[in-house]
């Protein structure tokens, strides 16, 4: 896998023939997580993701549908995707979505659908704040006194106005 990110719910999609992108749902899996504290919202994306798997199941215009003003509407229906990390299997038999799976719609019948943005995203926790280095993020966020961060609770820190 190469340090290559896993492709989660929520991950950017756009097709090279369509005007817009759209987001993953995962609607095959409901058990595994990444890069998510509480286990709620990054359900992993895998293979058998395929049909109408978007939030709003369209990329705007296909420019391979052109009619007399323009192109119709892009309606995609995923029929297979391809550079899956094939050593990770999930409890739906899929194999995981990498940032450099490509899907393969039934209009264009190519690869023509890539992931623009994983859908994972940093998530700090109390164990980052005890972990990390007081001189080193003193010079990197003069504004943050590390010492005071671990006397109170990370999250009261996270949230105070």
């Amino acid at each position: 896998m190469s340090q290559k990110e896993i492709v989660v719910q929520g991950a950017t999609c756009q097709c090279k023939y369509g005007t817009a992108p759209d987001k993953l749902k995962v609607l095959t899996q409901e058990k595994h997580y990444v890069n998510d504290m509480d286990g709620g919202q990054k359900l992993i994306a895998s293979h058998v993701d395929i049909g109408m798997t978007f939030e709003k199941n369209t990329f705007g215009q296909c420019k391979l549908q052109p009619n007399g003003g323009g192109y119709n509407p892009c309606v995609p229906a995923l029929t297979e995707w391809k550079e899956q990390y094939k050593d990770m299997v999930l409890i739906n038999s899929g194999q995981v979505l990498v940032e450099d799976s490509k899907g393969v719609c039934s209009i264009s019948g190519s690869p023509c659908i890539s992931i623009t943005k994983t859908g994972q995203k940093g998530q700090p926790s109390q164990q980052n704040v005890d972990n990390a280095d007081e001189d080193q993020q003193s010079q990197i966020n003069p504004l943050v006194n590390m010492k005071e961060l671990n006397k109170q609770s990370f999250y009261e820190f996270l949230n105070a106005e």
